[in-house]
């Protein structure tokens, strides 16, 4: 039996069915490399993302202050060009 991969979601089979139409590939070729083009913007494990926030707070065993890092590297958005 070859693997499967049940999605609920209405819209995202509808979208796959689509971007498959339009690109003239399998449907199981589109979700595999979204899921690809996924892991490389959003990859990093859990415990690497931990190990960073420990850093940034000198290794305090409760992490660091979300709300100051926050604060301290909040900037403006200089809004749209319109």
């Amino acid at each position: 039996m070859q693997p499967q991969l049940s999605v609920r979601s209405a819209k995202a089979r509808d979208l796959a069915h689509r971007l498959a139409r339009a690109e003239g590939r399998t449907i199981a070729s589109v979700v595999e490399r979204a899921l690809e083009a996924y892991a490389r913007r959003h990859g990093e494990p859990a415990e690497g993302f931990y190990q960073r926030l420990s850093r940034l707070d000198g290794g305090d065993q409760d992490g660091p202050d979300l709300a100051e890092l926050i604060e301290t590297n909040r900037r403006s958005h200089p809004g749209l060009d319109l």
